[in-house]
């Protein structure tokens, strides 16, 4: 990597604006993982909706003032994408293996957030289409591919041991590694609990999902329904499933609650 490039990311790691966008960026993160829930919630109790990021974007969408929390969330969702992109790109005092695994968390939460931001751009200008369908169509797509079996078996592990870190990282409470208190003090008892709770949540509801795709792969069927609204749905028609994902909805709920809190409290400066 290029001694320029490393002086640009820095240039862009120290810019204000950049970081309060990217802040707001874990706020509307919090508040699409509160919509989550709520759809989750319906679906629970019998109603409809699509319980996943576009359907969430998309009731967002019809509020009065949803047009322009659109517009600010896809806005602030490329803000935090380009922040982690720089933060891969930033110098790292750390070993070979170490760096290689920062950078390519760092990345792979800039792909995320870009994902989101091209979410709510596409349903704010009435582009957006059903997440469940592009989900299935992606893995479809993939199935068809030289070793396609293969490689959405390998996507679904991925996915499987991404919800397993997020299990183990609300467990172990190692997202207190991501925050700061204000004035010296600790992080409150209340982030704690709502970070501990939605990280085991999420991780959750991610790991249903690698699981479905997994299955995909198994049975070799390319219509096989992935993706978070899917996941959802399919732990509700399971024994006790309305309890569970009544469950899970809760905690998606405090997921949201916590992104809040870590737009507030997020260190933002690992690798300065």
């Amino acid at each position: 990597m290029t001694d320029d490039v490393q002086h640009v990311a820095a240039r862009a790691r120290r810019s204000d604006s950049l970081e309060l966008l990217a802040r707001i960026g874990y706020a509307g993160s919090g508040l699409v993982h509160l919509l989550i829930a709520w759809i989750a919630g319906q679906v629970a109790l019998g109603g409809s909706g699509e319980a996943d990021e576009t359907g969430a974007l998309q009731q967002l969408k019809g509020t009065p003032v949803g047009g322009v929390l659109l517009w600010g969330i896809a806005g602030a969702f490329a803000a935090l994408a380009v922040w982690h992109l720089v933060e891969a790109l930033l110098p790292r005092h750390e070993s070979a293996k170490d760096q290689l695994l920062g950078r390519g968390k760092a990345v792979g939460k800039a792909v995320v957030y870009g994902a989101l931001g091209w979410t709510a751009f596409r349903v704010v200008t009435g582009q957006g289409a059903d997440s469940g369908e592009s989900s299935t169509e992606a893995t479809s797509t993939l199935m068809t591919a030289p070793a396609g079996r293969v490689l959405v078996g390998v996507l679904g592990l991925v996915v499987l041991g991404v919800g397993a870190y997020h299990v183990y990282k609300g467990l172990t409470r190692k997202f207190l590694e991501d925050l700061q208190g204000t004035g010296g003090r600790e992080v409150t008892r209340a982030v704690t609990i709502l970070g501990t709770t939605g990280y085991v949540a999420k991780g959750a509801a991610l790991g249903i999902v690698g699981l479905l795709i997994g299955l995909a792969a198994l049975q070799a069927d390319p219509d096989q329904q992935t993706g978070m609204d899917a996941a959802l749905k399919t732990l509700r028609d399971q024994p006790f499933g309305v309890v569970l994902l009544l469950l899970v909805a809760a905690g998606l709920a405090t997921y949201g609650l916590y992104s809040f809190a870590r737009a507030r409290y997020s260190t933002m400066a690992e690798t300065r």
